[in-house]
């Protein structure tokens, strides 16, 4: 029993002395072609660089690297590769250890002391620049370099000072200076965009702060802050993209979780609206613009655009006194909106009050006097307003612009019947009734055909011989060639129906 147990042990023995034997061949024929894969890989890394195919190049070095990780050279060709790509953060590790397997590498301490120096690091800068300077006392590069690093710690502590002090207009000023130095430093550009805020620049501050996502790893308050100077700045499409991308950084942030929640339901709403006015559903996105400011009743613009997309709205509903009344507060919150003043302008028309129609339309040329559709606006007010001053056929009738047919027909049937010249008895009256009577069937002959309705809404009166090119005998509609009650005959007035 022991002699097969002794048996067996030597047999396993054995075995492992032939793995190891193997494994000792396998591993000396491995090393001896990496080195020659090394430098087949940093020859190329080297081409690629040159011709500027950067992550190609990249590639190969990190397969030079892992190759060997103890040469110096590898890393520091590594780094410069992930500079000319613009990845300084990846350059400094690399750079760090070629430094620390040849301590006297002066290009690597010089590399990496500017990377420093342009993150705002001044002590670490100092560091390399010194140790540069230790070796090699006529290096300009690092004397030059060492003399930004004591400049910039003195504006910073400058603008900390004058912050400190609320002076944030001098803050900005000396922080132009540090960004210029040190543009990869995001709290330098933090604390620039926080001055901005203070004084009422938030687009300033936007610039600022969106590099700052890129300057740090995890930068979620950048994320936050942007998404919420986009917000309050009507800008619902960008707020939530900056807030997705700071839940893509950690998806359980209560504060970015909370925001996002709101920014989603706003932004919801309003896409929504927009595309029932596209759909012309204008009731429907009344509604939803009601929602938008019960949703967000704290920032201004969304109250504004609210009131301003619902003044459209009733406008193209020809709800006249309604649009009249929301334009009018909408034009209060945003004098200068040149939207709304066209709509209330509308809005004016549809009440048949055309001077006030104009003077909107004249205001907001004042404010965008290159805008077609405001000057194709006031003439047509103009217009309107000229005729209107001679026969407005709506006013004849009392009805309003947005009547249809079986309004106007109602009403002139109506007005008829008082102003026949059969209901009255003296002469006077007779000629004033004739007058009326001849208004009113013109108004009618007007308002309920479509192409002569167009034409008088559009600011022309088609029965004005001024107007007329070839229309009726003599270039001339009636009434104006023919006159009912002067043929010296009985007249018998009948009700027309259509």
């Amino acid at each position: 029993m022991e002699s097969r147990r002794r048996k067996g042990l030597n047999g396993v023995l054995s075995s492992l002395s032939l793995v190891c034997v193997i494994l000792d061949l396998q591993l000396d024929g491995v090393l001896g072609a990496t080195h020659v894969e090394i430098e087949q890989h940093l020859e190329m890394g080297r081409k690629l660089l040159a011709a500027g195919q950067l992550a190609e190049a990249l590639s190969h070095y990190h397969s030079a690297v892992e190759g060997d990780s103890d040469n110096y050279l590898t890393y520091y060709k590594r780094a410069a590769v992930f500079l000319a790509m613009g990845k300084s953060k990846s350059a400094l590790p690399d750079l760090t250890r070629a430094i620390l397997l040849k301590p006297d590498f002066l290009a690597a301490r010089m590399q990496r002391g500017n990377i420093l120096l342009k993150q705002g690091n001044t002590h670490e800068a100092r560091e390399d620049f010194q140790a540069v300077l230790d070796r090699n006392l006529a290096q300009e590069e690092a004397e030059d370099q060492l003399m930004r690093t004591n400049e910039l710690e003195e504006l910073q502590e400058e603008a900390h000072a004058a912050h400190h002090q609320g002076d944030y207009s001098t803050t900005i000023n000396v922080l132009e200076r540090v960004i210029e130095i040190s543009p990869w430093d995001p709290e330098s550009r933090e604390l620039r965009a926080e001055c901005y805020i203070r004084l009422g620049d938030p687009q300033k501050a936007i610039l600022d702060l969106t590099p700052t996502t890129r300057l740090r790893n995890d930068n979620r308050a950048a994320f936050l802050k942007l998404s919420t100077l986009h917000y309050s700045l009507g800008e619902h499409h960008d707020s939530l993209g900056h807030i997705r991308d700071c839940l893509k950084l950690d998806q359980d942030d209560k504060e970015c979780f909370s925001h996002y929640k709101q920014v989603k339901k706003l932004s919801k709403q309003l896409d929504s609206a927009e595309e029932h006015i596209q759909e012309e559903r204008y009731e429907d996105a009344i509604d939803k613009y009601e929602s938008v400011m019960r949703t967000e009743p704290n920032v201004p613009y969304y109250t504004n655009l609210a009131k301003e997309r619902i003044c459209f709205c009733l406008v193209k509903l020809r709800m006249a006194d309604d649009a009249i009344d929301i334009c009018s507060e909408a034009h209060q919150r945003d004098p200068r909106n040149v939207n709304i003043l066209r709509d209330r302008a509308e809005a004016f028309i549809l009440n048949q009050e055309y001077e006030k129609a104009v003077e909107d339309y004249q205001e907001a040329r004042e404010f965008d006097g290159d805008n077609n559709e405001i000057r194709e606006g006031l003439d047509r007010a103009q217009k309107m307003l000229k005729v209107s001053r001679k026969r407005d056929y709506y006013k004849i009738l009392g009805v309003n612009r947005s009547a249809n047919k079986q309004e106007i027909i109602k009403a002139y049937r109506k007005l008829a019947m008082q102003w026949h010249p059969d209901n009255f008895q003296s002469e006077a009256d007779k000629k004033e009734a004739e007058k009326r009577f001849i208004d009113i069937a013109s108004a009618k002959e007007v308002l309920t055909d479509p192409e002569k309705r167009e034409k008088f809404d559009a600011g022309e009166d088609p029965l004005d011989p001024e107007s007329q090119q070839n229309g009726g005998q003599n270039g001339q509609a009636w009434p104006f060639h023919f006159n009912p009650f002067e043929s010296g005959g009985n007249f018998h007035f009948k009700f027309q129906y259509n």
